[in-house]
This record gives structure tokens, C-alpha cells and sequence, in this order.
């Protein structure tokens, strides 16, 4: 019968386990300084700087940037939506709007970010067109923020017309959609 003896230095094992673990620790830290200073800002701002709203994100935006009207502006967005006035608006003001379902019966209201553009009146009500523009800090009946459309083309009818009310999971980074 062989018997193995077998004596373990307590310092060298300590010394080894002290080492991988600030090994480690240095590797979290270097991760994480590149996804907060580096990486994070790369995948949620798109190259091109303008966000893109989707019908999945929409009224989570617009709820984020009616809150916060100042984290938001400057920041450029390109969305679709209807075109819908109201009596009080000016010939360069219009609603670029989305039904969005209130209730299990598919029951809808209107939501959707002011715009204003220069050529609003050429677009009949109800029409769908594709927008880009810059949010900015507006007046119509207290502060709201308002879309200065920059580019504006008529569009098809998205297949996803309708949207649904935000979602409370939904957490916004301020100046970031």
C-alpha cells in the first residue's frame, strides 16, 4: 500500500489565490470604465446621431421626453405618425400621431409629439409621413416639447399602426432615446 504525503505551503497558496483574485478585479474594472465611458454611448446613440422611434419604444419615449423636456432637447429623432391638427393650430403646426389602445376592446386615443415645419399645410390631415427633426422646448399651453422637423416625405401606412401605453419597465437614460 503506497501512501502519499502530501504538505500544502500556506503561503504560496494564499499568494496564488491573492493574485487571481485582484487579476479579476482589474478585468471588472476595465470592462466596466469601457462600457460607461466607451461602449454604452456607442450602442444606444446611433452613428448618425439621430434616434430612431419605433412603434415598440414610442410612447415610452414620449412619456420620457414630456417629463423631461430639458434632459431631451437638441436631440434629433425619425419617427412615422399621421398628420392631426387641432382647431388652435398654426398653418405650421401639426400632431405626428399614433392611435395608441387604451383597452382590451381595442378601444384608442390619439398620442403623439407636436411638429412644426414651414411646408406643414401642404399635408392633408391623416396622412402618413415619415419625420426627422430636433426636439426643442416650445410653448402651447404651457411647456412642450416640440419636434422642428428638419425632413418630411409621405409614407405607407405601417404595418404596426397602432401603440400601447408605456410600460413601467421602461427606465429612461436622460438625453439618450
Amino acid at each position: 500500500m503506497f501512501v502519499y504525503n502530501v504538505k500544502i505551503n500556506g503561503s504560496k497558496v494564499f499568494k496564488m489565490f491573492f493574485t487571481i483574485v485582484v487579476a479579476l478585479i482589474i478585468c471588472i474594472l476595465c470592462f466596466v470604465t469601457f462600457k460607461v465611458f466607451g461602449g454604452a454611448n456607442s450602442s444606444c446613440v446611433p452613428q448618425n446621431n439621430i434616434s430612431e422611434i419605433s412603434a415598440n419604444n414610442y410612447t415610452n419615449i414620449l412619456k420620457a421626453v414630456h417629463d423631461n423636456i430639458d434632459n431631451y432637447v437638441g436631440i434629433k429623432i425619425h419617427f412615422t405618425g399621421y398628420i392631426y391638427r387641432l382647431l388652435d393650430f398654426t398653418d405650421t403646426q401639426f400632431v405626428l400621431a399614433r392611435d395608441m389602445v387604451i383597452s382590451s376592446d381595442f378601444q384608442t386615443v390619439v398620442v403623439g409629439f407636436l411638429c412644426e415645419h414651414d411646408t406643414a399645410k401642404s399635408f392633408e390631415d391623416h396622412a402618413w409621413v415619415e419625420v426627422t427633426g430636433e426636439i426643442i422646448k416650445g410653448d402651447y399651453h404651457g411647456d412642450m416639447p416640440i419636434i422642428k422637423v428638419t425632413n418630411i416625405q409621405r409614407t405607407n401606412k405601417p404595418n404596426e399602426e397602432l401603440v400601447y401605453p408605456p410600460d413601467e419597465s421602461y427606465i429612461p437614460t436622460s438625453g439618450i432615446i
